[in-house]
């Protein structure tokens, strides 16, 4: 090589270093929900502002647990933000594996920030993942299904309603199902809406001992009582069905009910995505007649920085950006105040353009009614609706779920799934010291 040409690859070498310096990229695993799908559609904005370059791994939710959950306690390093929930962001705070966010801007304004939202996403005060959006859960129904079932669906019904409701509006030939739940194995799909369900039936995971619950009467009323339901009017399969086959089902008119995350209320009243859009109503999750427990749940996606990142400015600066009020605006500016991501923020219940959408109220009042340190009738020693704070929760209700969705398949009995998580539970429950 000349002299000449050495000098110019050098002097390339040396241009590509100092480029890629200005250009930084970080990585963000994120679940395929649609409020996060619409979060990367606006991330060029970000990348204009700040320069910073965003890279995603869209993963469906079950297999989004297992990628951040290993890639943490590995420190294997490959994302710079992940999206966890309720459940892991106080245990890995606790046990320093994220970044705090104690030191935001102050223009970012963390007291507002939903008191609910706030504290299921901190450890001893601190923050540590901030919520793009938060959730409880509720009833979304057809309003013209249930007219012509000769019904009025009351804001607090009780699961003998929905169940003689969901039966009324059933019709096979048009493939219109009364009622469409989550069956789908783990712990954050079916396992969740099914403890919700167990929750408000008067059943518990463990008693104030840490003794596993799964033999009580409760829970056998609650489970047959489910399996019961979506065999008499839930869809073909259900046994595989979370969150999103359910929303594709209401959104194509084959669900008479739908009880899931209040943040779906956007996708089913939206006349582009939904062809009963302008006719979806909203009460509260139901209770079982005498049990003052409601089957609902609090949750929030939310975004964590892992410990160890090498781009830990620049993440904080797209979670202040994803989370903040702006980003509220801009959504709303471009899709209408519909389609912002609700229940993190109290400034945006207190918008009025936010007040007039039709799902607003009973989203907050569905948030408001949840409470993670009295889940259920009978006291408990943890903290949790749809699951239990401890850090062996997640592997246990996996397991546990697989079995209960093993009998929304017909592969076992209720009693033979009960008698399984019974002694799993309770054999894991030993082993980690309980």
């Amino acid at each position: 090589m000349s002299l000449r040409s050495a000098l110019c690859a050098a002097t390339a070498l040396s241009l590509g270093t100092a480029g890629a310096g200005f250009a930084e990229t970080i990585t963000i695993a994120t679940v395929n929900n649609g409020d996060m799908i619409r979060m990367q559609g606006y991330s060029d904005h970000f990348t204009e502002e700040t320069g910073i370059e965003v890279e995603w791994v869209t993963l469906e939710e079950n297999v989004l647990r297992q990628r951040v959950t290993t890639d943490i306690t590995t420190k294997g390093g490959q994302f710079d933000i992940m999206t966890i929930g309720m459940y892991e962001t106080p245990i890995w705070g606790n046990n320093g594996w994220l970044v705090p966010l104690d030191d935001l801007s102050e223009a970012y304004d963390i007291n507002d920030i939903l008191p609910a939202m706030r504290n299921g996403l901190s450890h001893d005060g601190t923050l540590y993942a901030a919520p793009f959006y938060g959730e409880s859960s509720m009833i979304m129904y057809r309003t013209d299904l249930m007219e012509q079932a000769g019904l009025d669906m009351p804001e607090a019904p009780t699961w003998e309603f929905i169940r003689d409701a969901a039966v009324a509006m059933t019709d096979r030939e048009k493939e219109i199902n009364g009622i469409c739940l989550r069956g789908k194995a783990g712990w954050g799909e079916g396992g969740a809406f099914i403890t919700t369900t167990a929750n408000s039936f008067g059943a518990r995971w463990f008693d104030e001992n840490w003794t596993a619950q799964f033999d009580q009467p409760e829970w056998k009323e609650a489970l047959s009582f489910f399996v019961d339901l979506m065999e008499d009017a839930g869809p073909p399969g259900y046994s595989t069905n979370g969150f999103n086959e359910n929303l594709s089902l209401f959104q194509q008119g084959k669900c008479g009910m739908w009880i899931d995350a209040t943040v779906a209320a956007s996708f089913v009243t939206n006349p582009e995505e939904s062809t009963v859009a302008d006719k979806v109503g909203f009460a509260l999750a139901p209770n079982h007649d005498g049990v003052e427990k409601r089957a609902n749940w609090l949750w929030a996606w939310a975004l964590g920085i892992p410990a160890g990142t090498n781009n830990e400015a620049a993440a904080k600066q797209f979670i202040e950006w994803a989370t903040s009020k702006e980003y509220i605006e801009l959504v709303a500016a471009n899709e209408g105040w519909a389609n912002v991501p609700p229940g993190a923020r109290t400034s945006l219940y207190e918008t009025p353009e936010y007040q007039d959408v039709p799902f607003a109220d009973m989203t907050l009042k569905s948030i408001e009614a949840a409470d993670p340190t009295n889940p259920t009738v009978d006291p408990v020693p943890y903290v949790g609706i749809q699951f239990v704070a401890i850090p062996e929760f997640a592997g246990i209700a996996t397991q546990v779920s697989q079995e209960f969705s093993a009998v929304y398949a017909g592969q076992q009995t209720v009693d033979e799934a009960l008698e399984k998580a019974q002694a799993f539970t309770s054999e894991e429950m030993e082993a980690a010291g309980y």
